[in-house]
């Protein structure tokens, strides 16, 4: 599976199988959270073998079971655009290796023997990791290409497909708090955009994941990023 493929495939799952993640896959994962922290400064964990966080409480509301392994998604204040690129491409990963996810942002117990939150950082949210009991369904998309895009027509075929792989991407409430603006050039500047819930404070990091996921739809030879570390 390709990681455009994994963009199509992947659907928020919340109930998981009694089923042990192997070892090798254990593996990858690490790999590229590592790679990942080192490369942006962020402090990601995959923690494997804990039932807790899902176990009781704000969990049932979520309707959660089964969940044993996920992503500790942490990293300094202000780096969560950085947090949800980064982020993303460990669940986009995860989906090539036949598992499961689900970005989680309240519905969940904290854990602090699990994890390390340094001075500075923030736990922002959880990603469970396993094998799902479904595959999840597609949530009906609230908006088109033309609903959050910015520039001067005829867009190129690049952009349009990523704005295609963007609007695929996980957010909070399913709001897509984005617009993405071709300048000259071939570079595109990713924005935040507004709303009364705002997110739920969540939009730097949906930002992020729905910049992953439009650079893996335009193809990342045919732009640069304005304005934009990653």
């Amino acid at each position: 599976m390709t990681l455009q493929e994994a963009i199509v495939a992947r659907h928020s799952v919340r109930q998981y199988l009694d089923k042990p993640i192997e070892a090798e896959k254990i593996a990858q994962l690490q790999a590229l959270i590592e790679q990942s922290n080192k490369a942006a400064g962020l402090h990601m964990q995959l923690v494997t073998d804990e039932p807790k966080a899902f176990a009781e409480g704000m969990a049932k509301y979520g309707r959660f079971s089964g969940i044993r392994n996920y992503i500790a998604m942490i990293c300094k204040k202000g780096k969560d655009t950085a947090l949800g690129y980064y982020g993303e491409q460990v669940v986009l990963l995860a989906q090539t290796l036949g598992l499961n996810t689900c970005w989680v942002g309240l519905t969940f117990s904290k854990q602090p023997d699990s994890y390390e939150v340094r001075d500075g950082e923030h736990l922002v949210c959880l990603v469970p990791v396993g094998y799902g009991a479904t595959q999840g369904v597609q949530h009906p998309q609230k908006k088109k290409v033309e609903d959050v895009w910015e520039g001067a027509k005829p867009l190129p075929e690049w952009f349009v497909r990523g704005v295609e792989a963007a609007l695929l991407a996980p957010t909070a409430v399913n709001q897509q708090l984005f617009r993405f603006v071709l300048h000259e050039g071939n570079k595109v500047e990713a924005k935040k955009t507004f709303s009364l819930t705002n997110g739920m404070g969540y939009a730097p990091i949906d930002l992020g994941i729905a910049m992953c996921h439009f650079e893996i739809g335009a193809g990342k030879e045919n732009f640069n990023w304005k304005g934009h570390e990653e």
